[in-house]
């Protein structure tokens, strides 16, 4: 079999995981449609776990409603499950889920989530048949249309996002401004260990956490992923914590930096858009000689 019908079978193949995946999707029955999405309130904060995994290392007792009864459940979550929540206070509200008819195999999440309908895997998909489709336009025609085909799409979807990114950047700037500033400590820092399959190194992972009071007496316990020197060592340590008054999870330890990150995320999205639409205008050129 040559690049052609390899390339052919690749998109067949993805092709029909895509039709598939939407189709179950329209019939309601994926993954993502039985999962139970509920709206979890914390009633506690325990004391985070010095050396722990930062996957649940902050315990919590979480209260929601019952779906089915509507009445209150409370759940303690001092394993670990779902995503980490990443900052955590009495009164917070978090994102609670389980399969559905199995309440017991609850998972919480750092915010509530919105339903979804389970198209994120018919969507990749979806892409790498486009990506098939574009290497077998490359190999029977002209190597410029893995140019056009493949820059083209993400330069214009680049283009699409760019206000978007620097509104969202000008909006960062003006809670920064106005951010509050209050001390904090880092109280444990967790650690996480991963081993490589493959060449069986070890890789750590420190995760510091920051407890601090906001000026309206609310006491935040957070990661803190940024702009700490020597995390390891870090238990203990005296900060000064900015936060947004109107959510606390929102905070950092170094403003400036963060001002300075925000612009560069910027720059970097331009160039990258520029240099996407150069190359899918290289090959449309190239096309028309």
């Amino acid at each position: 079999m040559g690049w052609d019908g390899f390339l052919l079978l690749w998109c067949a193949g993805w092709g029909a995981v895509a039709l598939v995946g939407a189709a179950r999707s329209l019939a309601g029955v994926t993954k993502a449609q039985r999962t139970v999405r509920l709206t979890g309130r914390i009633r506690e904060v325990g004391e985070p776990r010095h050396g722990a995994s930062r996957i649940g290392g902050i315990p919590l007792v979480v209260d929601y409603p019952d779906p089915d009864s509507g009445r209150p459940v409370t759940v303690t979550d001092d394993e670990g499950r779902g995503e980490s929540v990443t900052a955590a206070w009495a009164g917070r509200e978090i994102g609670v889920s389980h399969p559905r008819g199995r309440p017991r195999e609850f998972r919480f999440t750092d915010a509530p989530e919105r339903p979804v309908r389970g198209l994120a895997g018919p969507a990749a998909a979806l892409f790498a048949a486009y990506a098939g489709l574009v290497a077998l336009a490359a190999v029977r025609w002209a190597g410029p249309w893995a140019l056009v085909g493949g820059a083209g799409p993400w330069a214009l979807s680049g283009l699409w996002h760019l206000p978007g990114a620097v509104r969202d950047r000008r909006g960062k700037r003006e809670r920064l401004a106005a951010m509050d500033a209050v001390p904090g400590r880092i109280v444990a820092v967790f650690r996480d260990v991963r081993i490589d399959p493959d060449d069986g190194s070890t890789l750590t992972t420190r995760t510091p956490v920051v407890a601090f009071t906001t000026r309206d007496g609310t006491a935040v316990t957070a990661h803190c992923t940024a702009h700490l020197a020597d995390p390891a060592g870090a238990r203990g340590r005296a900060v000064t914590v900015h936060h947004t008054p109107a959510d606390p999870a929102e905070f950092t330890l170094d403003p400036a930096a963060d001002r300075r990150s925000w612009g560069w995320d910027t720059a970097v999205h331009v160039i990258a858009v520029v240099l996407l639409a150069a190359t899918a205008g290289a090959g449309a050129v190239l096309l028309l000689r």
